[in-house]
């Protein structure tokens, strides 16, 4: 059940990531094909595209991963089941399992990944054209919530999967497995509404609050 979530979430979230960063290569490059090239019907397709890549490889992982045989120690010393870890924990032949995990890493992983990166560099390239300060600041800003939980997701899952052989600590693994796992799912709420009035204007009000003089009278 851990392995056959984990893998869900994670995957369709790399595939919406780069469904959002091809809704704000429309917005920025093409405002005014954006009602045809993003309409309602596309973004459902986009959004259902993305959680059906996510199922599916995850349920090919689960399969895969069900089929197998544990002959000595049964207890991982982490706080989920993660693929690679039960792949170590495995007696038996697991090349088919390894050979599926590459190539989703590929598909899932790397090809959205590639696939942003070249909408942001196109994205910024057409930023760099506005001739106004004015229009660079606000296009920059239409994708700088964006942008960042891009950066945030693809470094901790880089650091949390391509961990050297050597000099690596449990702790150390575990710890970076949390952020990956708990702290940046909590981020992207907070990372997105910074745009919003109402939260600006909360977070000035609490600055305000922090920033008083202890000896004021109130």
């Amino acid at each position: 059940s851990q392995i056959f979530f984990f893998v869900t979430c994670a995957g369709t979230e790399c595939v919406l990531l780069a469904a959002m960063a091809y809704d704000r290569y429309v917005a920025i490059c093409r405002p005014l094909q954006y009602p045809v090239l993003m309409s309602v019907k596309v973004c459902v397709c986009l959004v259902t595209g993305s959680w059906l890549c996510g199922l599916v490889n995850s349920a090919t992982h689960t399969v895969l991963t069900a089929t197998l045989t544990l002959c000595g120690p049964n207890e991982i010393s982490h706080f989920l089941c993660d693929i690679p870890l039960l792949l170590k924990l495995s007696c038996s032949d697991t090349s088919v399992n390894e050979s599926v995990l590459h190539v989703a890493s590929a598909t899932i992983g790397l090809s959205p990944c590639l696939f942003t990166a070249g909408s942001y560099i196109l994205i910024i390239s057409a930023i760099l054209r506005i001739p106004s300060a004015q229009g660079r600041s606000k296009a920059f800003s239409t994708c700088a919530s964006h942008l960042t939980v891009v950066v945030v997701y693809y470094r901790t899952a880089n650091i949390n999967y391509d961990k050297p052989s050597e000099g690596y600590s449990l702790d150390m693994d575990i710890l970076v497995s949390v952020l990956f796992c708990v702290v940046t799912p909590m981020l992207n709420p907070i990372i997105y509404s910074l745009r919003n009035k109402e939260v600006k204007g909360a977070l000035k009000k609490l600055s305000r609050v922090f920033v008083l003089p202890d000896n004021i009278n109130v």
